[in-house]
């Protein structure tokens, strides 16, 4: 697999993958609109990752807790793995489809784990929501505000019951959906779905882990 690391700022791609303990209760007591929904996990998360010593450490054990206790309620992950691989996702077994998500979501953790250090004083800015009220699928717009430049980070999300779930995000340009799907083609053209696979575990081994 030709491995390229995402050229996302890595503070930005913190906001995606890491959410605040405090904003889902609020997500579950009412019908959020996605724009406000956003805007609320992404100033929540800042908060959390400032008050949370170990996450700024880096510790693994500490994000992957916070990931699978309130992330994934939020990201709808089968989709964006199921995107990345693209159109083999269909041939692929249950238990391939499982080990893909793992490896996956872990790579994500474990390559960004390092940002959550950088979190400082940034704030989240909204751009008008251009959609309808029956969209069923929408994307959000912000800007990430601090030292430096605004980073542009979008959202791609989906409705799913009363509720509104992220699938993809963009940053400078660059849908991270997209910017795997290519690799991983090349890895499944040359070695299969479990040529992936293997890939994926080699490169979160490779990866180092603090705490």
């Amino acid at each position: 697999m030709t491995s390229h690391t995402p050229l996302f700022p890595r503070t930005a791609i913190v906001l995606t993958i890491a959410a605040a303990s405090a904003v889902l209760p609020t997500l579950h007591a009412e019908t959020l609109a996605p724009d406000v929904m956003i805007r609320q996990l992404s100033t929540e998360v800042i908060d959390a990752v400032k008050g949370d010593k170990a996450i700024q450490a880096g510790d693994i054990g500490r994000i992957n807790a916070l990931v699978d206790a309130k992330v994934m309620p939020v990201v709808d992950f089968q989709r964006m793995t199921a995107s990345a691989v693209g159109r083999y996702w269909r041939t692929a077994t249950p238990d391939q489809k499982k080990r893909l998500q793992d490896e996956f979501k872990t790579l994500l953790v474990r390559t960004y784990a390092g940002a959550l250090s950088q979190v400082r004083d940034q704030t989240v800015a909204l751009k008008p929501l251009r959609a309808a009220p029956t969209d069923t699928e929408v994307v959000v717009r912000t800007e990430i505000r601090g030292r430096g430049d605004p980073i542009q980070l979008d959202y791609r999300l989906e409705k799913d019951g009363d509720s509104w779930r992220i699938y993809d995000v963009n940053v400078l340009g660059v849908w991270l959906v997209e910017q795997y799907k290519n690799s991983f083609a090349q890895e499944i053209n040359a070695s299969g779905i479990d040529g992936l696979i293997t890939k994926l575990a080699e490169k979160n081994k490779a990866v180092p882990a603090k705490g």
